[in-house]
This record gives C-alpha cells, structure tokens and sequence, in this order.
C-alpha cells in the first residue's frame, strides 16, 4: 500500500499524508490485522484526490510548450504592431549578420586545412630564420635546408619517418601526341608515410625510390592517358624520361600541400650530390626546401627543438656572415598559422584572421547597440504591456523571458535575410578579399546550425540589456503615470552607445579615404624607371631569340628586352657582392637583364652605358654589372665615373668568388615595393635559362588586336602553355592588391556602420520627442519657432557626433600611421584631407536624419498635446 499512495501523493503531501495513515494502522492492528489491512487499503484509495495526486511530467512539460507559444504570438503581435521599428531593427541586424555569417563559414573552413590526415598530431614541418649580418630584420621562413633533413634522418632519433621535399617541380610531359603541362613538388619515398594522401595505384613504399619517378593525379593522368592505364609507362619531359609509378587521388582543397605531379626527389638530388661546386647540401640552401617529421609515439617537439639548437649552434659558427636557426610547426598550425615567406602552398595568417573578425565583431556590436536603442526607444510605448503583466501574476524573470525570446525571434527573422545577403556578397568576398583558389567558402549543413546558434547569440545579446530594463519596472508606477518614469537611469549610456556607433563610421570612412589615397599614391609613385606602354610577355623557358625575331616584325612593337624577373612587384633576386675588402660583402637585389634593358626601362645612367654584348651561349658566369648609386658609394666612390671599368665580386659558396665589372652607374630605382626599404641594386647579364621575360615597348591604339597577333606567334612556338602577357604598370598595381582590397572592406562596412548608425540615431530622435513632445508644445505656445526647436531638440545629438569625431580622428591616425602604413617606407602623409571628408560626411547624415524626426515634432499642434492638462 506505501508503494501505491507513494507513486501518486505529491512529494509535500506524502510525508504528513503517510505518517498519519500508518498511526491509524497501528491503532487499528491491536483489533485485527485483516481489520487494519483492509481499513489502510480503503484509507489509501479514499485520499486519491485532485489536490493530493502530483502532475504528471509531461503537464510540466506541455506547460513549457504552452509558455513559449505564447511569448511566440505575443511577440509576433508585438513585431507586427511596430512595424517600422521592427523593420529597422531586423534589417540592420540582417546587414550585420550577413558578414557575420561570411566569416563563419570562412573560419571553419580555414580550420579544416589538413584534417583529413591519420597522423596530424605528430607531424611537425622544420622552418627556419636567417638572419644576416649586414641586415636588421630577420627571415621567418616556412622552408629550410636539405642539410637539416639529411642530418636529422642520420644523427638524431625521436622521430619514425623524416621528409624531404623541394618546390617548383615543373614539367611538359608527353605521350604521343599528348602534351600537359604538369606543376607540384619532389619528394622522397617517405611522403605517404608521413601524410595520408590516397594512393589509386602503385606501391607507396617505392613510388618515390628511383630517380626520374613522377606520381600523377587522377585528372592529370586522365588529361595525358585517356583511358589507358598509366602506371608504368614512361613520358617524356624535354631532354629527360620520366616512369610514371602512381596515380593519387585529386589532393583535397583544404591541404597546405597542392600539386599536379610529384617526382622522386633522387632525380633533383643525384645531379647536385656529384657536383662538388653546387649548394643544394649546404646549411645556406633554405630557399626551397621543406622537411617535415612524423614524430614518435611519446617525444615531444621540444626534445627536437632541443637538436635543431645543438645543430644550429655547430653550424652557425663556422661563418660570421649570417646565422640560422630551426624549430618545429605542428602541421595543425600550419594553416591557418604565421606569416612566414616561402610558403610551399596556400597560407592563410591569424593576423588577418583576427583583422576580418574584428571588423566584424564591430559591426555586430554596432547592430547590436541600434537593437538596445530602438528597443528603449520604444519602452515608453511597452511599458503598461509590463505592468498589466505583472498585475496579473507575471514574474520579472517571466517578463525578462519575453523580451529576450522576442529578440531571438527578430534575429532568427535576420537570420533569414541575412542568408540571402550572405549568398550575393560571398562570391565577391572570395574572389576580392580572400584571393585563395583553396577557400570555397561551400555551405554545409553544420554551417546551418553554426548560423541558428549564432542567431540566438545575436538575438540574447542585442536583447538582453532592453529586457533588464522592462523587467525592473513597477507596476503601480507604470499604470499610475507612464511618462513620469525613468525608463533607464542609464540614459547616458544609451548616448554613450550612439557616440561608439558613430565614432566606428567615422574611423571605418576615414580609413577608407586614407587607403584609397595611399593605394593611389602606390600606383602613381615616380619608380625611377619607365612603366608606360611596356608588355611584358612570360616565355616559359621557350627560345626567347626567336621569338623575338617574329614579334620584331610587328610594326606596333618599338623595342624589346629580356629580364629574370618583373621589379617593384614584390618579387626578389638576392646576391652578395663585395669590392677591395673580401671580409666587406653587401647584401643587393639584383636581376637578370639582356643589355637592352636600361634604355627599355628609360633608366637614367649617371655613368658608362649599358653591357658591351650579352651573353653568350654556353656561357655560365656574368662578366659585367650596372650597379645604382647608392651601391656605388656603399663602396666609397665619390662620383659615379669612379666607378668604371672597377671589378667587384660576386659572392659564391663553395668555389672562388666571381669578378664582374662596372660598366655603367644608374640613377637608384624602385627595386621592390614601397613597402620595404630601398636598398642597394644591381643589373646583371642574364644567360638564356635566366631571363624569363621578355619586355617590349608598344605604341598600338588597338591593343586586343595586337595582342591576337602576339598569340599566334606564341601559339606557332608553344603548344601547352598558354600566351601571358600583360602592361608592366598593371602588374605593379597588382603587388597592392591588397590595399585596393582594405579599401574594398573599409568603404562596404563603412557603408554598414553608417546605416546602422543612422537607425539608430532615428531611434534616438524617436525617443527624444516621445518623451518631450509636451516640452516643445509648451515652448511653441510661449513662442517658440520652428527653428528654435530644431535647434534645442538637435543639440545634443550633434553634441555626440562632435563627441564621436573627437574619439575617432586621432584613433583612426595613430591606427593607421603605427599599424596600416607603419611597413610603408615611402607613404602619404595624413591631413586634413584625408581626415575631415568623412567626417563631414557622417555629421551632415547625422543632421538629416535628426532634422527629419525633430521637424515633425515642432510642426505638432500643441492644443492637441495639451488638452487634457
């Protein structure tokens, strides 16, 4: 019988229902147990009422269900009522959330780089620092030494398998008639031991043993065999063969690692390993290779750091010209990861991670702030919503629940917009700001949950503060007189809020008017050489001297040149050169050049001329320089005639360094980007397998039908690659593509700023002349002009938009010139101009929007405001 009135009896009833029940039982057993038994038993049924028996769980329940569908309808009918604040709150967030979302899904993306492989835990790459003597900031660079490999692979144990790779295998291969043009890495055979790439076809183990082995993807190979069946067959590459041992899967876009073909890395390594002379084994050579370890099960990186030191230390004293050192990046860390240069694939940085998400979270917060203001601008309008609530029994938390569960429902109603802004804004977004080939940025369903969670965040913040406020309210005060109420002690905080909205639009606008100058200063900068009407065309190692023979027969084409690399786009050839002292060596940036290519460029000689003649075939080593001013007095010539006919040499590793000759002296040029400093340069004879480009000045008012002609000479010459050419000032402003891209971002999300600002700042305006609407009719009947009120009800606003240019100009110069252009040597100097347009700008917005709201309060008839006082 207890098990019985136990499961029925409510918990605060069973224990004095119980107890009284037993005391009559005992009382009644000195009679007759069957007499107390059956007495206990009618006793225990007879108590089963309606107030003694406990709810079901699933009455609870239901009674959740019934709660939230009544917060739904309420705040349906709340959203429906307001329409225009409801609109306003929910586009603004939608704006706001649609780049939210953006960076969701490119966050997560990001964070899949090289999941998909078995051992990623215990894979590290070595990566390297040089730092040399006659240079202040060192190279942080993803690559190293095939030395540090070797070394570690034969002296040193903590690791099961170590990898050596080298970028930039490139190749034609053919079959037959069949030609592709193949691009991707050597490597030794421990490739798949280390990653998990998919192997379709061949042996892992000895794929990558013999010299002259190449691995296919699946595409390539299909390009190249149709239908046969690859493994095994040989392919031929210019003068050398290579044995086809494997076909792998395409690599996945989510993988640091890219690559068409992998080849056997004994094939590069056999031809320097007999080469006495050669630096591919050296401590030195760090440009190109990469080493990667599968650590052991239980060694730590540090117990590996701990070698990379001991190595370091033995090898960096045997020179006093530079220093290196070693340490471990677990492959997780990869990308994204550091800023490091020679990256041997994709890299995506934190910093710019943390650039974008914190532009973001500004905007957010900004949508977020408008939701606040708009809501207690409205306040006055909810409050007897709240009292007659709280008359008929509702609690604060109740109440609190309400206005944060209806600010959820407008950001999930956000949601839905935004989804559809975030669809017509992602493909700009990947191919203007990310410029990555391996971010597709592709919706997932767990984006879609990522995306509801996010919205509930959005909503419960933008919420929460508005529904504290409502909830504190009184009833007898509400119901009493609404409009005596201090609806927020924190009025000030509510401009607080406008001033921090505003200030954001103004250093967003600012910032945009100061890249867009800096971009434009860039590209317009005087380099000290000639970049109008030159077309450089890239030769793919094909004969440039006949090519050159058939474009010269265009009569568009003035002059031609030949060069190794494009200048002041970022790219950079390194030497050292020395004069007298051989313990005196200078760091130079050089480039490899026919003897065309000063008069070409229009480049100014202070001294001598160009090369006598180029160099020959067969000939490896230069024999002259041009070197630029300030090379020539590093040296200590005191005038630039000096300098002729002087020998300098060529620093070089393991043989006798190379003399050249001065044969002329240039006025100093723009050899990189003006973000680095200018440092001494050098021109340089090129042989044929140095000089990648060819350069020629055209004089055309019909450019596509030029270039039509140039295709079908490259196309007569070449079958696989296809016809590159393209204007030298071009290919400058793309090296800052990357600020053209910062000005992109600043103008669309100072464009957001601005309007979410402005809503807010309605709603601000809304609030003020809800709550001093008697005010202005009072100050109309003793004779106030319409004037006067505009000016009386917009002072304060103004007020905090001269408050928010105070904050956001000084800001946005110390952020720009200590942050942005800090890495600029040559750079705009930042004024007026640069400062005071948008800000401008952001008042005369301002005033519209407040001038709109305050002139519809004075033009109000004050009989009707006060009739009933």
């Amino acid at each position: 019988m207890d098990r019985i009135i136990e499961f029925y009896c409510r918990k605060d009833l069973l224990e004095d229902l119980q107890g009284d029940l037993h005391e009559y039982y005992f009382r009644n057993l000195e009679k007759s147990r069957r007499r107390a038994n059956l007495i206990f038993f009618l006793d225990v049924l007879k108590f089963c009422r309606l107030y003694t028996i406990q709810k079901p769980k699933i009455i609870g329940q239901m009674t959740f269900f019934n709660l939230m569908a009544n917060y739904f309808k309420t705040s349906v009918r709340s959203i429906a009522r307001n329409k225009l604040f409801s609109s306003i709150n929910i586009i603004g967030l939608a704006v706001s959330m649609s780049v939210g979302l953006l960076m969701i899904t490119y966050i997560g993306e990001t964070l899949t780089f090289d999941e998909f492989h078995e051992k990623k835990d215990r894979i590290y790459r070595v990566t390297s620092t040089y730092q040399s003597v006659s240079n202040d900031d060192p190279f942080d660079l993803a690559s190293t030494s095939v030395f540090i490999g070797e070394k570690l692979k034969e002296e040193y144990t903590g690791f099961e398998k170590v990898l050596i790779m080298r970028r930039n295998f490139s190749a034609d291969i053919a079959k037959g008639e069949n030609i592709i043009n193949v691009r991707g890495h050597y490597s030794t055979p421990e490739f798949f031991d280390v990653f998990s790439f998919d192997l379709q076809s061949g042996d892992p183990s000895t794929a990558l043993v013999d010299p002259n082995s190449i691995i296919l993807t699946e595409k390539a190979a299909e390009k190249l065999f149709k239908d046969e069946d690859p493994v095994g067959q040989v392919v031929s590459a210019g003068e050398e063969s290579y044995t086809v041992t494997g076909i792998i899967k395409e690599v996945p876009q989510n993988s640091h690692i890219q690559f068409e073909a992998l080849a056997s890395f004994s094939t590069i390594a056999n031809d320097h390993r007999d080469d006495e002379n050669s630096s591919f084994f050296t401590w030195r050579s760090i440009w190109m290779n990469y080493v990667y370890v599968l650590l052991d099960e239980g060694t730590t990186p540090q117990q590996i750091n701990a070698s990379l030191i001991e190595i370091a230390s033995e090898e960096n004293e045997k020179t006093d010209r530079f220093t290196i050192t070693h340490e471990l990046e677990s492959l997780m860390d990869i990308v994204p990861g550091r800023d490091l240069s020679n990256q041997i694939g994709p890299s995506i940085n934190w910093e710019s991670i943390y650039q974008l998400l914190g532009l973001t979270l500004i905007i957010i917060l900004s949508a977020c702030f408008n939701y606040t203001n708009l809501s207690i601008a409205r306040a006055l309008r909810r409050a007897k919503e709240v009292g007659i609530r709280k008359v008929v029994g509702a609690s604060r938390s109740q109440v609190l629940a309400q206005f944060v569960f209806e600010a959820i429902l407008i950001a999930i109603f956000s949601l839905v917009i935004a989804v559809g802004l975030y669809q017509m804004i992602k493909p700009e977004f990947v191919a203007s700001v990310l410029d990555e080939e391996n971010i597709g940025m592709e919706f997932t369903w767990m984006n879609l949950v990522y995306f509801i969670g996010f919205a509930i965040v959005i909503g419960f913040v933008s919420g929460i503060l508005p529904s504290v406020v409502l909830s504190k309210l009184k009833a007898i005060s509400i119901l009493t007189d609404a409009t005596k109420l201090k609806m927020f002690k924190g009025v000030n905080l509510r401009k607080v809020l406008i001033v921090f909205q505003f200030a954001i639009s103004m250093a967003l606008i600012i910032g945009a008017t100061i890249t867009y100058r800096q971009y434009n200063f860039s590209i317009n900068y005087d380099l000290g050489f000639n970049t109008e009407n030159i077309l450089n065309m890239e030769l793919f190692r094909n004969d440039s001297e006949l090519l050159m023979n058939e474009l010269a027969k265009l009569p568009e084409i003035k002059e031609m040149s030949r060069s190794g690399m494009i200048p002041s786009t970022g790219e950079i050839w390194g030497d050292e050169l020395k004069y007298k002292d051989p313990m005196d060596s200078v760091s130079i940036y050089f480039n490899r050049v026919d003897k065309n290519y000063p008069g070409v460029h229009g480049m100014k000689f202070l001294a001598g001329g160009t090369f006598p003649y180029d160099m020959k075939e067969g000939e490896e080593d230069p024999k002259f320089i041009i070197i630029d001013r300030s090379l020539s007095e590093r040296f200590g010539f005191n005038k630039p005639e000096e300098a002729l006919g002087e020998i300098l040499y060529l620093q070089r590793r393991n043989e006798d360094d190379l003399p050249v000759q001065i044969t002329g002296v240039i006025e100093n040029y723009q050899y990189q980007n003006l973000a680095s400093d200018p440092e001494p340069t050098a021109l340089i004879p090129g042989g044929k397998d140095d000089l990648y480009n060819i350069n020629m000045v055209v004089s055309s008012t019909d450019i596509i039908g030029l270039m039509d002609k140039m295709e079908k000479i490259w196309a007569d010459v070449e079958k696989v690659h296809p016809f590159t050419a393209e204007f030298l000032d071009e290919q400058i402003q793309s090296s800052y593509a990357h600020y053209k891209v910062m000005f992109r971002i600043f103008t669309f999300l100072a464009i957001l700023a601005i309007t979410i600002s402005t809503m807010g700042l309605l709603g601000m305006a809304v609030f003020t002349t809800e709550t001093r609407i008697k005010e202005v009719s009072i100050r109309k009947v003793l004779g106030a002009t319409e004037q006067n009120l505009i000016m009386i009800l917009s002072r304060s606003f103004m007020i905090m938009l001269f408050i928010s240019a105070v904050i956001a100009i000084p800001f946005t110069y110390f952020f720009f010139t200590e942050y942005i252009l800090g890495e600029f040597k040559k750079r705009i100097d930042i004024g007026p101009m640069e400062l005071l347009p948008g800000v401008l700008l952001i008042f005369l917005i301002g005033f519209l929007t407040i001038s709109w709201q305050t002139i519809k309060a004075a033009k109000t008839n004050p009989a009707d405001m006060l009739r009933d006082e």
